[in-house]
């Protein structure tokens, strides 16, 4: 039997490591909740009389911003996995008599608050954060700050055991704290079934298919792609100005191909994040100048900063043919309705690890999918 099959139906409060709680945050209740659900229906299946093992909490704020964590229930010797997404822009609360947006420090610093209210009686703390905060600033290029690797630092010395993140900027952010658990996991298999559900015409070969790498930093993730599928990879080339500054980053002059030809082939493009589209749509048109058939893109984090209207263009004048994106942060109402947005489903695979943490089995099955994607591709070649 395999891992995933045991941690779903050896849910053995005996063989736990302490009694589960799920916290989640404001700007991750839906997310929580879900995973949640997976973990309740695995639980009753294991024989165990349990209705939610979610743990109320909140973070009021005054008027002038000020804000503090509640925790409704013990969590004395709990095994503590706490929900939080730093990238859910929706959440508002009041600041001298206007609604104010929570940006990305505002979650950050209720998460600490959390922590905080848990008063070190917790058996052990988790922390689920897909979307790591500060993991764009990865690295020092001037006089810079290095928020990620502090954050995690700071996290590590308020007892936080493990980090679960998705599909890190830069992994090797992990290097900031080489004593504490972090797991970055990849959802590939989750991917690879939604787009062949969504287009089952897709042939996964060299004559018909590529992965096209976005730039050299998302390389090893579509290098994995291409590998699984059994097609060619190839690269665009950033070349930037690094003469000035705009927008906190140096602009992009061009886009340069590096590559076999993609004409008439279908092309797929992985990358971590979908921040204002620029950047995809531009590979878009030099694919489809290069006669490429058809373009998906996926981006474990579809955020779209500058609105959808570039890419409902995009699609409507044939230059995208779909965008794939997780619901591990926070996406709107308006771009899920998108008939070429195709959103990821992540929390079930997110629960497999919740349940194995707690249980304290092995997670290497889970992380490498190598076995479930190979089934995927045999069943969807029949």
């Amino acid at each position: 039997m395999s891992k995933l099959k045991k941690t779903a139906q050896v849910f053995n409060p005996l063989a736990s490591v302490a009694p589960l709680g799920i916290i989640a945050m404001d700007g991750a209740k839906e997310l929580g909740e879900k995973i949640n659900d997976y973990l309740v229906t695995w639980a009753k299946q294991s024989g165990q009389d349990v209705d939610t093992f979610l743990i109320p909490t909140k973070c009021p704020r005054f008027q002038s911003g000020d804000a503090k964590a509640l925790i409704s229930k013990t969590v004395r010797g709990y095994d503590l996995f706490i929900v939080c997404d730093t990238g859910n822009y929706s959440c508002t609360y009041p600041l001298f008599g206007h609604e104010n947006h929570m940006s990305p420090d505002d979650h950050y610093q209720d998460l600490k608050r959390i922590i905080q209210a848990a008063g070190g009686k917790a058996h052990r703390i988790n922390v689920i954060m897909p979307l790591l905060y500060g993991g764009r600033q990865h690295r020092r290029s001037y006089r810079e700050s290095l928020d990620c690797a502090w954050m995690l630092q700071e996290l590590q010395s308020m007892g936080v055991e493990n980090i679960l993140t998705f599909d890190a900027h830069d992994p090797r952010v992990m290097n900031a704290v080489p004593l504490m658990g972090f797991d970055n996991i990849i959802p590939s298999y989750q991917v690879l079934k939604t787009l062949l559900n969504s287009k089952d015409d897709i042939i996964c070969d060299k004559e018909h298919m590529m992965v096209v790498s976005p730039d050299e930093g998302a390389m090893a993730r579509n290098m994995y792609y291409a590998s699984v599928m059994g097609v060619d990879l190839g690269m665009f080339y950033k070349r930037r100005d690094y003469s000035v500054i705009v927008n906190g980053r140096n602009p992009i002059v061009a886009h340069e191909y590096l590559g076999d030809d993609v004409s008439g082939k279908d092309v797929f493009i992985a990358d971590d994040i979908i921040s204002s589209g620029e950047s995809m749509l531009d590979l878009a048109y030099e694919l489809k100048n290069r006669k490429a058939k058809r373009v998906f893109a996926y981006a474990t984090y579809s955020i779209f900063t500058n609105g959808l209207d570039s890419f409902d263009k995009a699609y409507n004048d044939g230059i995208i043919d779909g965008v794939y994106g997780t619901n591990l942060t926070y996406a709107t109402e308006e771009l899920k309705s998108r008939e070429w947005f195709h959103q990821v489903d992540c929390t079930k695979y997110v629960s497999y690890f919740v349940a194995a943490l707690n249980h304290d089995m092995s997670v290497s099955d889970i992380i490498d999918p190598s076995a479930k994607v190979k089934v995927l591709l045999e069943q969807h070649k029949k």
